[in-house]
């Protein structure tokens, strides 16, 4: 058994590790420590993929469905659209956008409700002259304390009430984190809208389409001169590097035609507007027989068109674009778009844009035909930084979509029937009344953090197996052996708090549970405020921008680097903890 310990622990070590570096993702090393716990027999071949089914997972895949369903209807939209009423007072403006995004993220996905309200705020920052990093850390940071006050607010309550059913006991109801979770998110609003924005660096991040990516630095006009030997030709025929020299617009006397189709043929004096650094623009010049234009300001109205429309994205975790270059997307040949700038933490990058390797909280400059373009960033797995027209839908389809999502929340709050199977029953509702097609049902749904609950329950359950829990449980016995019961609460509360930082709060919570239920065993106290503690804190992931997903979407637009994050993050996680602990024994006593 000490030899499969050690196994455990070191695949388990090591899984953090790779977690931590973000390489690879995180979904393959959950499942790669799962095929080794596998191989070495420590868990029959029957329970190996016994975490798939665990409800917990069921119920975090339907609420993203239902949560995709609630957007469609029209009702965060609706909601988004009282910011107009805010006027230029920053403080009610900060107070409104947090506000309403913890509402919206206590019932539905809260990096969906954050991506709503990111082009809005970015609209009011433009507007206002105003900073973007003075908002969308807060906005990120109330996405994530709004999780707390629900059962389907994040994935780590979810996972703790199906730990409590384990134990023999009722599951925690759709309220039953409200007493705690509600205060704690209340509590850390009131410091963001009042005091933590002011931690925050004023920084640009990024201000419009163009504008903000400085795209004069990649653009330049070049003309078809008279007898060149390019005159006649199509623009698919001219020598060129395909990556690394685009043909964003052609201007021919008072038309332009941005994105130009490659059959296009050239006529003598047309403008061919390119983006190119100097080595290739010089090159494509001199195999082509071409000339510079006069030089002057290249506004993005050249780039653009009724038909051709620029836009910024984010580039979000888990995109199809991360890790890779713009040379390996091929985005003009594969998707008809072109990719004009990239910035990071709001300033261009170093080198060949088509040479970087493309990061989760990257902002991309595309352009692309109107219409299309929005199809073709919402597949490529990034979020449009554009403010869209608000679909505020019908009434009676709001309506019916809110009663199917109140019936959901009424029937798991009084135990008619357990949340997996109330959500289902919701997720299924919102397919046949077609309020979100089989295709975005699938699509909405998270696939990696499906699969990677599903590989860490087993591998949670080999460490109890193999005593390694109890073994954990016990040096945290150890150290509040001399100490009251809230001691080691404290500790607990601190330690997932701290590792929920580092790596995915559902893996942090699945870890850490079982050791809180051991503590609370050896301590001979009820589990439930141990429970609660690792609810709560692995959710409030504060300090790092890879600590959750709605960090992470922020820090591009908003300009932040790593270390903004520990600015107001730190301060309010003092603040949770000194909250949630009293607020924990309070409502779940010891006894």
């Amino acid at each position: 058994m000490e030899r499969e310990l050690i196994l455990v622990l070191s695949v388990i070590a090591v899984a953090l590790v790779l977690f931590l570096l973000g390489k690879p993702r995180y979904d393959f090393v959950a499942l790669l420590g799962l095929l080794v716990i596998a191989l070495s027999g420590i868990i029959s071949p029957d329970e190996i993929f016994s975490g798939f089914s665990h409800p917990a997972v069921i119920t975090v895949a339907c609420v993203l469905v239902v949560s995709r369903g609630l957007l469609n209807a029209g009702i965060v939209d609706l909601a988004a659209s009282l910011m107009s009423r805010a006027g230029n007072h920053e403080l009610l403006q900060m107070a409104l956008l947090t506000g309403l995004v913890a509402i919206a993220s206590a019932f539905m996905n809260n990096v969906g409700a954050l991506s709503l309200f990111i082009p809005v705020t970015l609209s009011i920052c433009r507007k206002n002259n105003l900073p973007p990093s003075r908002f969308l850390m807060p906005l990120a940071f109330a996405s994530l304390l709004g999780g707390l006050v629900t059962l389907i607010g994040t994935p780590p309550n979810i996972i703790i009430a199906t730990f409590r059913g384990q134990e023999g006991m009722e599951p925690f109801r759709m309220f039953d984190f409200s007493p705690v979770g509600g205060v704690v998110a209340i509590a850390g609003l009131l410091f963001i809208i009042f005091l933590g924005w002011r931690f925050l660096p004023e920084r640009k991040g990024e201000k419009s389409a163009g504008e903000e990516m400085e795209i004069s630095h990649y653009i330049t006009e070049v003309l078809v001169p008279d007898n060149s030997k390019s005159e006649g030709k199509r623009l698919s025929e001219l020598e060129m590097d395909k990556e690394e020299v685009l043909v964003v617009s052609l201007i021919r006397g008072d038309r332009k035609f941005p994105a130009p189709f490659p059959s296009r043929v050239l006529r003598s004096q047309d403008i061919l507007v390119i983006k190119a650094d100097a080595e290739d623009l010089q090159t494509f010049i001199d195999e082509n027989n071409l000339e510079l234009a006069e030089s002057k300001e290249i506004s993005p109205e050249v780039l653009g068109s009724d038909e051709i429309e620029l836009m910024e994205a984010v580039v979000t975790p888990n995109s199809f674009l991360e890790g890779k270059t713009a040379r390996q997307i091929s985005l003009r040949n594969r998707y008809g778009v072109n990719l004009l700038a990239l910035a990071r933490q709001g300033r261009g990058p170093r080198g060949r844009i088509s040479n970087v390797k493309i990061k989760a909280g990257d902002v991309l400059l595309l352009q692309g035909p109107r219409g299309v373009l929005h199809e073709v960033i919402s597949s490529l797995g990034c979020l449009p930084l554009a403010e869209r027209k608000l679909r505020l839908g019908q009434p009676r389809r709001i309506v019916t979509a809110l009663l199917a999502f109140g019936l959901a929340i009424g029937a798991a709050a009084m135990g008619i029937l357990p949340v997996q199977i109330a959500f289902l029953a919701a997720a299924l509702f919102m397919l046949l009344a077609g309020f979100i097609s089989p295709g975005d049902a699938y699509e909405s749904i998270d696939w990696p953090v499906i699969i990677l609950l599903g590989a860490m329950f087993p591998l949670s359950n080999a460490l109890d197996v193999t005593g390694g829990t109890e073994l954990l449980a016990s040096y945290i016995l150890n150290i509040t052996v001399n100490f009251e019961p809230w001691v080691a609460i404290l500790i607990l509360f601190v330690g997932t708090m701290f590792l929920s930082d580092l790596v995915n709060n559902a893996a942090a919570t699945v870890l850490m549970a079982p050791i809180a239920l051991k503590i609370a065993a050896g301590l001979h106290v009820s589990p439930d405020p141990f429970l609660m503690a690792v609810a709560i804190s692995a959710s409030c992931a504060f300090l790092t921008p890879m600590g959750h997903q709605s960090n992470t979407l922020v820090m591009g637009p908003g300009g932040y680097r790593f270390s903004d994050y520990w600015r107001m993050g730190l301060p309010l996680e003092i603040i949770i903890v000194l909250t949630a602990v009293p607020l924990i024994l309070f409502f779940w006593p010891l006894k």
